[in-house]
């Protein structure tokens, strides 16, 4: 069983910068790609940014050069770095991972409980 613990949301005025974390433990062979999600009220779950394996990141053209994604293999962890924030920016993030385990090998999706942000304008 694999756990994800978020972190880091919180209120923050518009121009502000927050930190999220996520921490993924439990019995895994390896951690492929993590990304974060964004869901705001009325709207639907969308994707904020995502990172490899190997390091490649990709990002929603709404949070290009606001925001970066980066990952910690030695401590299971991936981060958004936020900045400039706009209101439009305020939703419940999520953190989602692709799991390997060893046996039988195979690749899980797992998502984070959710953690608010919410930008004062």
């Amino acid at each position: 069983q694999v756990q994800l613990v978020e972190s880091g949301g919180g209120l923050v005025q518009a121009g502000g910068s927050l930190r999220l974390s996520c921490a993924a433990s439990g019995r895994f062979f390896r951690l492929n790609d993590m990304g974060w999600y964004r869901q705001a009220p009325g709207k639907q779950r969308e994707l904020v940014a995502f990172i490899t394996s190997g390091g490649s990141t990709n990002y929603a053209d709404s949070v290009k050069g606001r925001f970066t994604i980066s990952r910690d293999n030695s401590k299971n962890m991936v981060y958004l770095q936020m900045s400039s924030l706009k209101p439009e920016d305020a939703a419940v993030y999520y953190c989602n991972l692709k799991v390997v385990v060893a046996f039988p090998r195979s690749e899980y999706n797992y998502w984070g409980q959710g953690t608010q942000v919410t930008v004062s304008s």
